[in-house]
């Protein structure tokens, strides 16, 4: 199903992912948190929509009274961009699949659980964090479906936060710390999960441009029938970000 919006002639579209905060320390990603506000300072000015297309925390997971501590510079930001009027979504990716509703209540985020199409001005996007999409991976998909199945998350709230939180964050940090270096070693475009999953559907819905994040490199390439593919690469080793405006059309920033 697509949505349809119109974007300002003086306004832009912006998209991030990948920022992983939490990881690898307090001290590093406090770093990438002050230059990722920075950033946001910068674009609110032309800023109409901004996507954070997955992981934008390295583990997040939401009890009833209790959500991870810190982040404070960057939420407080993201608020206040909302009560400014700009628009918000948030894809949950695979490090932070656990958002409920925290992020939108308090923040102002539309949050979108499955990607999305949205047309803005006719141009057709494909917008999802890429996790689990495309051929393969199928452990992963096993896993992913484990995760978000109500009763196991129903009874994870039931360790207390202190033990909870530790223990899945320590888990997140170990996992990207054995699994993270592949997210940074190209390969043939034909061998990238999500640009075969873009080949393949794009016989299905007719997109301009596909957009995804969770690979952690910047990727820009034509689609066999003639479109667009974006990876957005990430705010770990890249801060890359891609914009859309009427005038310049779709750019990824490196």
């Amino acid at each position: 199903m697509v949505s349809y919006f119109e974007l300002d002639a003086d306004k832009q579209i912006y998209f991030a992912s990948d920022l992983h905060l939490g990881a690898p320390n307090h001290a590093e990603s406090l770093k990438r948190e002050r230059l990722f506000c920075n950033w946001l300072d910068k674009i609110s000015s032309d800023a109409q929509v901004l996507y954070i297309v997955g992981d934008l925390f390295d583990f997040w997971f939401e009890y009833k009274h209790a959500v991870p501590k810190g982040f404070v510079r960057i939420l407080g930001k993201l608020a206040e961009m909302s009560d400014s009027g700009i628009k918000l979504y948030f894809f949950p990716g695979n490090h932070d699949l656990w958002v409920r509703e925290y992020l939108s209540e308090e923040i102002g985020f539309e949050v979108c659980h499955e990607p999305v199409i949205h047309s803005w001005n006719s141009h057709r996007f494909y917008i999802g964090h890429g996790d689990g999409l495309g051929p393969g991976d199928n452990g992963y998909k096993i896993l992913k479906k484990v995760f978000l199945f109500k009763p196991f998350q129903w009874a994870y709230r039931l360790i207390h936060p202190d033990l909870g939180i530790g223990l899945a964050s320590w888990l997140s940090k170990n996992s990207r710390a054995r699994t993270g270096g592949k997210d940074i070693i190209p390969l043939p475009k034909e061998e990238e999960l999500l640009y075969q999953y873009a080949s393949i559907k794009s016989e299905e819905f007719e997109i301009d441009t596909w957009v995804f994040g969770h690979r952690h490199l910047p990727m820009v390439e034509e689609l066999p029938n003639g479109k667009q593919f974006i990876n957005l690469g990430d705010w770990i080793t890249h801060n890359t970000w891609a914009s859309f405006s009427e005038k310049k059309g779709v750019i990824l920033h490196r």
